[in-house]
């Protein structure tokens, strides 16, 4: 047997924050780093490496947003909110991309997106049996891609090269991220929608939502936030966990990304960040709702359980969950 890599060892040594649990059997585990920060900016507590950089996947889309609006894009309120978005696909999140791109008298062929169907499964579904297929304005990052072209024919750029790292919305949105989260971009590579991905720490990111619900109302970076909180079905989606809890907890700001990425600021200035090594989506609900639990948030109605349900079937009914192991 060979030995395990460097890489391979560092997995192991990641704490567990969610265990599988099948048939009050544990079958399995999701390790990963997690950083909650205090008021003032501190670690307040951590697991793992938060330190470690890490690509944040959709996680990054406030501070690009923040960015299109630096070049001088005037967006507000639920397009804004979408330019932020990984959303779900349904029909007013289209109405709103094609009415973004209309805006600079472009239309779904300058999207270069990929062709994909909505992240919600029902919606995906819908689209299916009513005879439609992949299609580019789908892709959950069509909203943010909207907002980058729109601010490209603002200002004059090439709208066909607008995914090019050198491209300067490219070079704007790595300046609000390297600004905003007090970090240099440790790598840069290509996001599932075709965008230069950039990466920093947990700890980095936890800090650039805190500098989004912290700013002075009227800067970039403020409006980002309040157009997330007060449009959150167009950030996520109705059946979306992002959207939950931005309802259910006044102030908060959210969002996921890929590979079980998650960061939340709160209005008081404390904020989390995690990431589940393995990327398994059904660890990131349990692993949410603890960590905000840890925090002492709590909601009127039983939004931070509908978080945390990540059940095992068996058979086709309930026997078992994944569920947060700190």
């Amino acid at each position: 047997m060979s030995a395990p890599t460097a890489s391979a060892s560092a997995v192991a040594d990641l704490p567990v924050l969610a265990e599988v649990v099948r048939s009050g059997f544990v079958e399995g585990h999701h390790r990963g780093s997690l950083v909650i920060l205090a008021a003032d900016g501190g670690v307040d507590f951590a697991l793992g490496t938060p330190e470690r950089s890490v690509f944040p996947r959709s996680s990054n889309k406030p501070m690009q947003a923040t960015a299109v609006l630096r070049t001088g894009l005037d967006l507000d309120g639920a397009f804004l909110a979408l330019a932020a978005a990984s959303h779900s696909a349904e029909t007013f999140h289209l109405d709103a991309v094609r009415k973004i791109l209309a805006s600079a008298d472009l239309d779904e062929s300058a999207l270069q997106t990929p062709p994909s169907l909505s992240l919600d499964e029902e919606e995906a579904e819908a689209w299916i049996r009513a005879g439609g297929q992949r299609e580019r304005i789908l892709m959950d990052c069509s909203g943010k891609h909207a907002a980058m072209l729109a601010a490209c024919v603002r200002n004059g750029w090439d709208t066909a090269s607008y995914l090019a790292e050198d491209h300067p919305v490219q070079v704007e949105a790595r300046a609000a991220l390297e600004e905003l989260s007090g970090e240099s971009v440790a790598a840069v590579g290509v996001d599932g929608c075709g965008a230069p991905l950039m990466a920093i720490s947990l700890i980095g990111l936890a800090r650039a939502f805190r500098a989004h619900v912290l700013a002075d109302p009227g800067t970039p970076q403020r409006r980002v936030a309040d157009a997330m909180r007060a449009h959150p079905e167009y950030v996520a989606g109705t059946r979306r966990i992002d959207t939950w809890l931005m309802r259910a907890v006044p102030g908060a700001m959210a969002k996921m990304g890929a590979e079980s990425v998650q960061a939340v600021a709160l209005p008081d200035g404390r904020a989390l960040a995690f990431k589940i090594d393995d990327g398994a989506k059904r660890a990131l609900g349990p692993v949410l709702a603890a960590a905000l639990r840890r925090m002492g948030v709590t909601t009127e109605d039983d939004t931070l359980s509908r978080i945390a349900a990540s059940p095992l079937l068996g058979g086709g009914l309930p026997v078992g969950e994944v569920r947060a192991a700190f």
